[in-house]
């Protein structure tokens, strides 16, 4: 079973396709769903970003990630310490996870987890094929724009551009159309790592 990394840029549309590989019978993990899992239920991290920037990051013993994200964007050291604390965490959930995934019967056609920082944290070795989604700009846009994100804003400077994800990419997958014609590219491309 190939383990596949799917990523691109905000509102490209990667959990939408995401969620197309599962339909298509891929075993599927998003790292931005491990975060937030792990921000809910792990004291460790919930107490480490507490001694760095105050109990006010967790108002009540929540996690509020906007106040994470504010912090942890402002200066370059407050994220690399972040993701020092995050990245070990999540693929400890990524490996329990892929063990799980190939112990299955039948076996999933493949394994894809979703990491929108792929390439930029240099994790594109440890897949044997990576996907890049990509959507026309204004479409990207009124995506995020859609969940209160701007592609302007702090997290997007932190991403690679379209074009370069999908140069490094194995596969690149437009994301301009409907969810259908996703589908049925990703299913194309799930054909070929079979062979």
């Amino acid at each position: 079973m190939p383990l596949i990394g799917l990523t691109g840029g905000m509102g490209a549309g990667k959990s939408t396709a995401l969620a197309a590989l599962e339909r298509l019978g891929a075993a599927v993990l998003s790292t931005d769903a491990v975060v937030h899992e792990l921000y809910a239920r792990d004291p460790r991290l919930r107490e480490a970003v507490c001694a760095r920037w105050g109990p006010a990051v967790a108002p009540g013993g929540i996690v509020d990630r906007a106040a994470i994200a504010q912090r942890a964007f402002a200066q370059e050291g407050e994220r690399e310490w972040l993701e020092r604390q995050l990245w070990p965490l999540v693929g400890e959930r990524v490996a329990t996870w892929l063990a799980q995934a190939r112990a299955q019967r039948p076996a999933p056609p493949a394994a894809v987890v979703e990491v929108p920082l792929l390439f930029e944290a240099g994790m594109e070795g440890l897949y044997d094929a990576t996907i890049a989604v990509v959507a026309e700009e204004g479409l990207r846009r009124e995506r995020a724009a859609g969940r209160g994100h701007a592609l302007a804003d702090e997290r997007a400077v932190r991403q690679l551009s379209q074009d370069e994800k999908a140069a490094r990419a194995t596969f690149t997958v437009r994301n301009d159309g409907s969810e259908h014609e996703l589908e049925a590219k990703l299913s194309g491309i799930l054909e070929k790592l079979k062979r």
